[in-house]
């Protein structure tokens, strides 16, 4: 058997990759909103919770980094937390409750107004991260979703809603990966902005005559 030669793997995967890049350019308007969104959550003190499953849990642990850490430049740590990683929680609503749960019961007990809850799958019908959407949604966080084309029935489920225009697993992992980027440098350089404008307003008021 001979090995698949570059142009059915790489070539190929190179050109989808382009494509689905570029036509992120035309989602603008939305990864502006997100991002819009999420900055001012992280503005008004609320947090900006992640999920997702295989991949996605991956990616909601990749963005939710981002935030807590840095992502291009020093500021302080900002409140981003993935529901995919405490294994203690995960397994007990798992076993108490089932899988369908194991973000929704994270979300109701972490979950307040003014919060901001990212759902992450490439299908948009993941039923775990639907209970999710729905639970912030009862408790009044703003829901956003990344799915792949169409939004499954997560579109019904989002605030804001991020299609990428693809069927394929690993070509909407890889915009979804470019759009948290994209959106995490929008929310660092608004927060360093507000925290610049805020000194200088408090410089400019404790100059005033008395």
């Amino acid at each position: 058997m001979s090995d698949p030669s570059a142009a059915e793997i790489f070539t190929k995967a190179i050109a989808e990759h382009r494509k689905i890049v570029l036509d992120l350019e035309s989602r603008q308007a939305v990864l502006e909103a997100i991002a819009r969104v999420i900055a001012s959550a992280l503005r008004g003190g609320g947090k900006i919770l992640w999920c997702g499953n295989g991949g996605s849990a991956a990616d909601s642990q990749h963005m939710a980094a981002e935030i807590v850490g840095r992502f291009r430049r020093e500021r302080r740590g900002l409140p981003g937390i993935a529901l995919t990683t405490d294994t203690s929680i995960l397994t007990a609503v798992a076993n108490d409750y089932g899988f369908d749960m194991v973000f929704a019961r994270q979300v109701e007990a972490l979950g307040v107004p003014g919060d901001v809850l990212v759902g992450i799958s490439t299908s948009g019908n993941s039923r775990n991260v639907m209970a999710a959407l729905e639970a912030a949604r009862s408790l009044g966080l703003v829901t956003v979703a990344f799915t792949g084309a169409g939004g499954g029935k997560m579109a019904a489920l989002a605030d804001h809603l991020l299609a990428v225009d693809s069927c394929d697993t690993a070509r909407i992992q890889e915009a979804h990966a470019l759009a948290g980027h994209m959106i995490c440098d929008w929310i660092e350089l608004d927060w360093i902005a507000n925290q610049s404008a805020a000194r200088e307003t408090g410089a400019g008021r404790s100059g005033e005559a008395r």
